[in-house]
């Protein structure tokens, strides 16, 4: 099996990232794995998708650091690869880690990736999907029985008036972004300060105000769903809890916060019931909820970390699960000669 890996950085990668442990299993599977960065598409005259890429040079790799170290060194293998000859893309890149210094690179992958998938490769998660879900707003596409009551404007009025029907306490962050950037508390001490908030906010765009849970303060259960049901592998979740320190009221592990093992509950499973029918619309393989008491707090489908997070608690290599299921995609491929589109493959 020839897989892809589309990254924002090759250089920025790390050996505990999702992305990496999934090359390196594919790897000691004895498939291909090439990693390229944003800005290493092209769109040939033979109407070709290609890119520049790596490939580690050993057949096999202990850990992350040493697989990184071979990805990037003087003997990894870099070629100028024809995408169109993958089995499987992965867009693995964050298009909000792109907004201010490249906003080209935002959607370089869904672009290309739209390409490749006409031509035959699987390409994972679906780019129309990815497509729909840019910004936060995707959220809102879900059940409202799952989501915090929430506004979003650019109307520093308005947010004043949510922040008081909410009793003077509201979170407040920026429709696009990830890793906890941007996030604000709004209570009784800090109420003074909502105007610097708002402004800070709508410098880059739209604001979001959510309802603030108080279940937050006990942090979040990261929920991976892959195919449209909860990730489980050898009888365990793949999950994790994250818990905020101090005063903060990030739980993100980029923020700051710890993390410790999942119990998932029934409500946890409940929710993800609740958003499986959407996930499995848009041919979302591999998502992360982040659920807080009996709602979720977001939907991560670009790009969702933690998988070494869960393999820490739960002493199983979930990478080995996302694996399975791609060669099980590219079997059905050479079965049914692509007679399903690329979104019901995503799920299959």
């Amino acid at each position: 099996m020839r897989i892809g890996l589309m990254v924002n950085d090759i250089a920025t990668e790390e050996p505990g990232y999702s992305t990496t442990r999934i090359a390196l299993s594919a790897i000691n599977r004895g498939h291909e794995a090439w990693v390229m960065s944003a800005g290493d598409f092209a769109y040939d005259p033979d109407e070709k998708i290609r890119a520049r890429a790596r490939h580690a040079p050993n057949e096999k790799y202990k850990s992350g650091s040493t697989y990184l170290a071979g990805l990037r060194g003087p003997k990894a293998k870099v070629k100028r690869i024809t995408i169109d000859d993958l089995d499987v893309l992965m867009l693995r890149s964050n298009p909000a880690e792109e907004g201010t210094k490249r906003p080209w690179a935002q959607s370089a992958g869904i672009e290309f990736g739209r390409i490749a998938m006409r031509n035959g490769v699987i390409v994972l998660n679906d780019p129309n999907g990815l497509a729909k879900a840019m910004n936060k707003m995707y959220f809102q596409l879900f059940p409202e029985e799952v989501r915090p009551r929430t506004l979003i404007t650019r109307d520093r009025e308005e947010i004043k008036e949510f922040v008081k029907n909410e009793g003077g306490r509201a979170v407040l962050k920026p429709l696009q972004g990830s890793g906890g950037q941007g996030v604000f508390m709004v209570d009784h001490a800090s109420a003074k300060n909502v105007n610097q908030m708002v402004e800070a906010l709508t410098r880059d765009g739209y604001v979001i105000c959510q309802e603030y849970l108080e279940a937050a303060e006990e942090g979040d259960t990261r929920l991976f769903m892959m195919n449209g049901q909860p990730l489980r592998y050898k009888g365990h979740y793949a999950a994790f809890r994250r818990i905020r320190q101090g005063d903060d009221i990030r739980s993100n592990v980029h923020a700051g916060g710890a993390i410790a093992q999942a119990q998932i509950s029934e409500t946890h499973l409940r929710i993800a019931e609740m958003v499986r029918p959407k996930l499995v619309a848009d041919g979302m393989f591999l998502v992360g909820l982040d659920i807080v008491g009996d709602k979720l707090m977001e939907i991560n489908v670009f790009s969702p970390g933690g998988l070494g997070s869960a393999q820490k608690f739960e002493k199983v290599n979930f990478a080995h699960a996302v694996l399975d299921s791609l060669e099980s995609k590219v079997e059905y491929m050479a079965y049914y000669r692509r007679r399903f589109s690329n979104t019901q493959l995503a799920t299959l």
